[in-house]
C-alpha cells in the first residue's frame, strides 16, 4: 500500500520529535548542511541504529536548532539539489545497498521550512553507503566496524525480526484501519465478542499484533494484520503477489486450463472459503454400505486443508513476486509454497518442526486451521493410508517446496519407486507413533489380504534395498520381523 504524508500528518511527526530532549540514534537534526556524502553514511547510520532500538523508521530533519530545538527553518530544498548531473535522491540510492526505501519531504511547522528525510529502519542485513556500514553511537556517527558489539548485535537482531512484525502500511487513521481490516472475521476467529468502542477493537488488533503505532501517534498495519486479515490484499502493494493461486486442469498436464482463482483477502478471512472451492473441483467415488449409496471424495479432506495451511505458513515471504499455488490435475493435486524447508523432506514426520514465520504458524494454529506443531504432515500420511492412495511426494524444486498428493490408484497400476515411498513412509509414521512397521501392517496399508504377503514381502525387500528401511529385529522369525525407517 502507497501512502502518502500529509502535510498535518508530518507536522504531527515534527512536533512529536522535537519533544525527545536530545537527539538519539535514530533521530538527527540539522540546519542547513546538506553535503551529499555525509547525508548518504547518515542513511546507513540511522537506519541501523533504528533497527537495533526496535523503531520502524528513523529521521534527519532540516531546520531544527539542535541545542534547544527551536524550528529556525532551512535553506536545503532536496528537489533542487544534484550531485553532478544527478538527482540527489537518485545519487544516494545508487551507493546504498540494499536499497531502502527513504523519502524527503517539504513541510512549513509554525511558517518556516522544515525538510524531514524519513529513512526505513534496516532489516535483513546492515544498510551500507559506498560499500561501507555506519551506527550512531549516542548523537555521533561511527563506522560500524569499529564497534563490533553493536556490529554483532545488529546482526542478532536482524537474523530475528520476523516477517509478520514488519510494517505494510503505516500513517493510518483509526478509521482507516477498520476499513483495511476484516476485524469482525478476527473477532470471530478468536472466539471473542465484537465490541462496540473502536478504541478496544484497536487494543485487541494491537494485542496480537496485527497493528501497531506509529511515532506520530497514528497507525500501522503489521504484516501479519495484513496477510491474515487484509480486505483486499491488493491494497497492500508489497504483499498483492502472495495471493493464493488454485488452478484446475482438464487433464494430467498444464496445456488446457478449465479456471483459475485467485484469493482476494487475508489468509484467515479467505481460508474456508478456498478450503471449499479446492473441494468442489474435486471429484467424487461413489461407494456403497450397507446397501446404501454414498459419496466419497477422492482426496481426503483433512490433508488437503493441512496442506494448504503448512503451505501458508511455512512460505519464505522474501522471495519476491510469488506466493503459494494449489494445482488440481485429473490425476492428482499439487501444492507448491515459495521457499525451501527448513527440514529434510524425507524427515517431515519425525523432525522437530522449524518455521520461518512461527508468528503465522502460532495464530493459524491456535484459530484451529492447522495442527498443533508437529502433527500435520503425520496426519496428512495417515489421510492417505485410510484411503489407501499412493504416498505423497515432498520435495524441493529450484526455490520451492513441492508436495503432490495422488488420485486413487490399484497397486498393480503403482511403480517401483511409487511403492518404496509408500513403505518408507509408513514405517516413519509406524515409528512416531511408537510401533514398528511389519508385513501385516504394511499388508493393512495397501487393503492387500494376507494370502498375499508375499507382494509386501517384495515391496519390503525393495526398500531395504533402496535403503530407505532397515530391520528393527534381525533375530526375530522371518514372520515377525519388524523394520523401522534408515536414520531411526
Amino acid at each position: 500500500m502507497t501512502i502518502q504524508r500529509s502535510q498535518e500528518y508530518l507536522i504531527a511527526l515534527v512536533k512529536e520529535l522535537l519533544k525527545y530532549p536530545k537527539e538519539t540514534e535514530w533521530l538527527e537534526f540539522k540546519l542547513n548542511k546538506k553535503d551529499p556524502e555525509e547525508i548518504g553514511e547518515y542513511i546507513s547510520a540511522l537506519s541501523n541504529s533504528a533497527a537495533i532500538l526496535g523503531k520502524t523508521n528513523a529521521y534527519l530533519i532540516w531546520g531544527i536548532e539542535d541545542s534547544s530545538h527551536t524550528i529556525v527553518g532551512t535553506k536545503f530544498s532536496p528537489p533542487t539539489e544534484k550531485v553532478g548531473n544527478e538527482e540527489l535522491e537518485s545519487w544516494l540510492l545508487r551507493f546504498l545497498n540494499p536499497k531502502i526505501n527513504f523519502r524527503f519531504w517539504e513541510i512549513l511547522v509554525d511558517g518556516k521550512k522544515v525538510v524531514v528525510l524519513e529513512i526505513e529502519k534496516a532489516f535483513r542485513h546492515p544498510v551500507q553507503f559506498k560499500a561501507q556500514e555506519f551506527i550512531r553511537i549516542g548523537s555521533y556517527k561511527k563506522k560500524l566496524k569499529d564497534f563490533r558489539e553493536k556490529e554483532r548485535e545488529l546482526w542478532r537482531l536482524l537474523d530475528n525480526i520476523p516477517f509478520e512484525k514488519r510494517i505494510a502500511a503505516d500513517n493510518l487513521k483509526e478509521e482507516e484501519i477498520l476499513q483495511f481490516i476484516d476485524y469482525p472475521t478476527y473477532f470471530d476467529l478468536t472466539k471473542q465478542p465484537l465490541p462496540d468502542a473502536r478504541i478496544t477493537i484497536l487494543k485487541s488488533l494491537q494485542a496480537d499484533d496485527m497493528i501497531s503505532r506509529t511515532d506520530a501517534g497514528t497507525w500501522g498495519i503489521t504484516n501479519l494484520g495484513a496477510i491474515l486479515f487484509a480486505k483486499k490484499i491488493e491494497n497492500f502493494s508489497a504483499l498483492k503477489r502472495k495471493s493464493i493461486r488454485i488452478i484446475q486442469y482438464s487433464g494430467n498436464n498444464k496445456l488446457d486450463t478449465i479456471k483459475e482463482q485467485e484469493s482476494s483477502k487475508g489468509y484467515a478471512s479467505d481460508f474456508e472459503f478456498l478450503v471449499s472451492y479446492i473441494n468442489n473441483l474435486i471429484p467424487v467415488n461413489e461407494v456403497i454400505e450397507k446397501a446404501t449409496r454414498k459419496t466419497v471424495p477422492l482426496y481426503p479432506m483433512l490433508a488437503l486443508r493441512e496442506l494448504l495451511a503448512n503451505a501458508i505458513i511455512h512460505q519464505d515471504f522474501f522471495v519476491n513476486g510469488t506466493g503459494a499455488l494449489v494445482e488440481v490435475f485429473k490425476n492428482r493435486i499439487e501444492i507448491t509454497n515459495p521457499g525451501k524447508p527448513l527440514v529434510d523432506t524425507q524427515r517431515f514426520l519425525d523432525s522437530p518442526p522449524r518455521s520461518r514465520n512461527e508468528i503465522l504458524a502460532s495464530f493459524m494454529r491456535r484459530i484451529g486451521f492447522c495442527e498443533e506443531r508437529g502433527s500435520g504432515i503425520d496426519k496428512v500420511v495417515y489421510q492417505t493410508e485410510i484411503y489407501q492412495l499412493p504416498a505423497p511426494i515432498f520435495e524441493t524444486s529450484a526455490d520451492n517446496t513441492h508436495i503432490v498428493l495422488f488420485a486413487p490408484r490399484s497397486l498393480n497400476t503403482m511403480e517401483k519407486v511409487d511403492k518404496i515411498r509408500a513403505c518408507y513412509l509408513h514405517s516413519c509414521l509406524k515409528y512416531v507413533l511408537h510401533e514398528k512397521m511389519t508385513n501385516a501392517s504394511l499388508r493393512e496399508r495397501f487393503g492387500i489380504e494376507e494370502r498375499n504377503s508375499a507382494t509386501v514381502s517384495r515391496i519390503i525387500k525393495d526398500a531395504l534395498d533402496a535403503n530407505m528401511i532397515k530391520i528393527y529385529d534381525s533375530n526375530s522369525s522371518k514372520k515377525f520381523i519388524r523394520y523401522i525407517p534408515f536414520w531411526a
